[in-house]
């Protein structure tokens, strides 16, 4: 029983509360007896033995501990058949580009790679089709979070037991909770396995303070933050021993040689993955950071992965299928890209096909899918 106690640490038994009844003065003797002897059914009391559904074999595990050795990990992109279903194809691709150029782990189902776009069922399914195709190569980070503390339990029960090596959690967004419902939210996933907290305010509407991360710190499971609030609190962070990875590319570079940080979790590798291992692991280099700042500031023109989509499709590598509400860049950026390649070289880019400039109906807007 001890340690069924154990594994529901973050479930509690309720017991359903029911009214007493009102007593009139005809009944009062009556009430009165009976409110002397009432105690609570026991069929009220709910005991929650909820266990985890997980595997304690060992092939594709890891520990937090060795996640928090990543430096650069790649928000993967998402490619789509003319349909709107996954290319799975073209997926591949993008991976073994990121295995060959010395990217640590990808991000699968993140903002960038449109989780949110996704059924459940597709997430998983590439989760696992991730770890069955490179898992021994690379490490797999699903992003199983959710604003549901039901849903993000579910998928990462889900995504531990296909394979991958850590999930990807965000805090809840949009019905946002207190920092109580925060700590609490985290501790129920943190149960799950080594798990990336990912801070994003823009996004979720909500920072995520520092006196949660340094409560839930106090979990094994936690490897560490995706911080994209700034390098003053990625400095906080590592100034108390906390893994961070910066969530924002242009500042990747200050974050890993200045501020402690550990790495990037990148999305212009996608793009240039050998550059940005060098910008992440061969020591500081400004002209580098300066030649490809450029290039950050045109994917983030419009909110990502807008910009990264486009910019597959135009260097050919992916079809230009966007799944609705993402639509292309408009023509003048999209020939800016097409210069900020010839600028960098387009040996430095993923894709062997001359980069051009596609025409509007070159790309393809699915909203069924």
């Amino acid at each position: 029983m001890a340690s069924v106690k154990g594994y529901a640490a973050c479930w509690r038994e309720h017991a359903l509360q029911f009214p007493r009844p009102s007593c009139n003065d005809s009944y009062k003797r009556h009430c009165t007896k009976r409110a002397a002897g009432w105690r609570s059914p026991q069929a009220a009391i709910l005991p929650n033995l909820h266990l985890p559904m997980r595997s304690l074999e060992v092939k594709n595990r890891t520990s937090a501990d060795d996640i928090k050795s990543l430096r650069l990990v790649t928000a993967i992109k998402t490619p789509y058949l003319p349909d709107g279903r996954f290319d799975l194809e073209a997926y591949d691709a993008l991976v073994n580009r990121q295995i060959e150029n010395g990217a640590d782990g990808v991000i699968v189902g993140g903002t960038t790679g449109e989780g949110q776009l996704m059924s459940w069922d597709e997430h998983i399914m590439l989760i696992g089709h991730t770890v069955n195709c490179f898992g021994g190569s690379i490490k797999v980070i699903g992003n199983t979070g959710s604003n549901s503390t039901r849903e993000a339990i579910h998928a990462s029960e889900q995504g531990f037991a296909v394979g991958m090596h850590a999930a990807l959690h965000i805090n809840p967004y949009y019905g946002k909770t207190s920092i109580e419902g925060m700590i609490s939210h985290f501790n129920c996933v943190l149960s799950m396995g080594p798990t990336i907290i990912y801070n994003v305010p823009p996004r979720t509407g909500q920072d995520i303070p520092p006196q949660v991360i340094q409560t839930v710190a106090q979990s094994a499971n936690l490897a560490g933050v995706k911080e994209c609030v700034g390098n003053d609190r990625v400095k906080q962070y590592t100034d108390e021993g906390i893994v961070v990875w910066s969530g924002n590319d242009d500042q990747c570079h200050d974050a890993r040689w200045n501020h402690g940080a550990t790495g990037v979790i990148s999305v212009t590798s996608n793009l240039v993955p050998g550059l940005m291992r060098e910008l992440m692991f061969e020591g500081k280099n400004p002209s580098l950071n300066a030649k490809l700042l450029p290039l950050m500031d045109w994917l983030f023109f419009e909110p990502n992965p807008i910009g990264l989509n486009t910019a597959l499709a135009q260097l050919g590598v992916v079809r230009p299928v966007f799944r609705l509400p993402y639509v292309p860049l408009p023509k003048a950026k999209r020939e800016e890209f097409v210069n900020l390649v010839k600028q960098i070289g387009r040996e430095h880019f993923v894709g062997i096909k001359d980069v051009q400039v596609l025409d509007d109906d070159d790309f393809i807007l699915v909203s069924r899918y």
